[in-house]
């Protein structure tokens, strides 16, 4: 019972993430595509005239830092049999990293600081994160596969990203390495619950 209720958290955490920020977007002060395109995804959690709905965008953050901290350590953690000191370090670091983002904005010179070390633990962290779980694990079959692909792929778009902050596409390679956190939570609830 414990494993499924993980599970569905991971899932609603992961859903809510992705419907919030479309429906941040989609009142974002720029085109729906504009807005994934050209502009990160912090921005939509920017208390302004740009995103009146920041506080839906800025939620999502925290929820899903919450569903980390809670989905790795009520029970996804029975499934790492190595490497688990190391595993718990990363979902926290992950999961602070993403709520700092969610309570400290971009875009204010006094905090700003903070809100790049906040996305650093969290995209890095994150995908650090996912490759060590896949290597953690007892078994390498199709779930472990999929995680260590979704971790490597998060890894080369943050380092193309960060090697690219003044490139005009950097807020796709952002969300190329955000995203496979998010897909890891849906999938990973669709795991336990299978269990």
């Amino acid at each position: 019972m414990k494993t499924k209720v993980a599970g569905i958290i991971f899932i609603l955490g992961s859903l809510y993430y992705l419907v919030a920020e479309a429906i941040s977007a989609a009142f974002f002060n720029a085109s729906f595509a504009d807005t994934y395109i050209f502009n990160t995804i912090s921005a939509l959690g920017i208390p302004n005239s740009d995103s009146p709905l920041f506080w839906l965008m800025n939620s999502a953050f925290i929820l899903i830092g919450l569903t980390l901290i809670f989905g790795n350590f009520s029970k996804f953690k029975d499934f790492i049999s190595k490497n688990r000191l190391v595993f718990y370090i990363f979902t926290l670091i992950t999961s602070f990293g993403v709520i700092i983002v969610g309570l400290i904005h971009g875009g204010n010179p006094l905090t700003s600081g903070y809100h790049t070390l906040g996305a650093v633990m969290a995209i890095l962290g994150g995908n650090i994160l996912l490759v060590l779980t896949a290597l953690s694990m007892d078994e390498f079959k199709t779930y472990q596969k999929i995680t260590l692909i979704l971790g490597v792929v998060g890894l080369a778009a943050f380092w193309i990203m960060f090697f690219n902050l003044g490139n005009v596409y950097m807020p796709v390679l952002e969300r190329l390495s955000v995203y496979p956190l998010i897909l890891w939570s849906f999938l990973t609830g669709i795991y336990l619950i299978k269990i």
